[in-house]
């Protein structure tokens, strides 16, 4: 099993990872990988267990590679995007921005529909109950701003 960073990383806030920190995890990733085996690499899996973690910019970062070798225009590529997407909401509300969260779900939205179900292993529903915990968040941190 994949370790944790020792801290989540928010712009701003907290010291950014070592270049070079996730490349052994990014590395599983790579372009001409079947879905399947991409579903099943060291990226795909750590980016989920960091993503529940709140682990949200490693998750991305871990993610990222994953999208990149998956074939345009395909349900698991829409897939990650939804998971790079939720991420990057989930990290926008830690920095205190729930209008850009907002805009992301909305993103996330619109892939996890494309995605189908299931894609990467995942079904639907888990993405769209992402989406909505997230959006709730934004919301309630949006009316706390005002």
């Amino acid at each position: 099993m994949t370790a944790l960073p020792l801290h989540a990383y928010i712009p701003g806030e907290t010291d950014r990872h070592p270049d070079g920190a996730f490349d052994g995890i990014r590395a599983s990733a790579r372009q001409g990988m079947a879905p399947e085996d991409l579903a099943n690499c060291a990226a795909f899996a750590t980016g989920l267990l960091y993503l529940e973690q709140g682990f949200y910019w490693e998750a991305h970062e871990v993610l990222e590679p994953v999208w990149l070798a998956l074939p345009d225009a395909t349900p698991e590529r829409y897939a990650v995007q939804a998971l790079i997407q939720i991420a990057n909401a989930r990290l926008k509300l830690r920095m205190e921005r729930p209008r850009a969260a907002l805009r992301l779900c909305d993103m996330a939205e619109d892939l996890a529909a494309r995605a189908g179900d299931p894609a990467m292993g995942l079904p639907q529903y888990r993405l769209l109950d992402w989406i909505s915990a997230t959006r709730q968040m934004a919301n309630q941190s949006a009316r706390n701003a005002l």
